[in-house]
């Protein structure tokens, strides 16, 4: 294997860790689950889940630094959705596409 191909390998390798490491909290996979379903805004999603607005734009924040959320805005309003790029495209498929695997996530 070529220097070169190691360093790619280690960088998906550290790519990939972050992408974990952001949704392996409860209240991130929580959101990441209810996000599935469709967009949400901040108050919208805290109602749903049950929890505080600031919790809740905490844990957005950290989803939306690792690139698995996207937001949207209509108007004043301000939408989080997955990013459609680790979407699987099957509808049947509730999922993530990492890159480097595929996590399947219930809602």
């Amino acid at each position: 294997m070529a220097k070169q191909d190691i360093q790619a390998d280690h960088q998906t390798d550290q790519r990939c860790a972050e992408y974990l490491k952001a949704i392996g909290d409860p209240i991130r996979l929580k959101i990441v689950k209810a996000l599935q379903t469709c967009p949400f805004t901040v108050s919208d999603l805290a109602e749903f889940l049950e929890l505080d607005i600031q919790k809740v734009s905490h844990h957005l924040r950290i989803l939306y630094h690792a690139d698995l959320v996207k937001i949207q805005k209509d108007g004043k309003y301000r939408y989080y959705e997955l990013n459609p790029e680790f979407v699987s495209k099957k509808p049947s498929s509730k999922g993530l596409n990492l890159g480097c695997c595929t996590i399947g996530i219930h809602p």
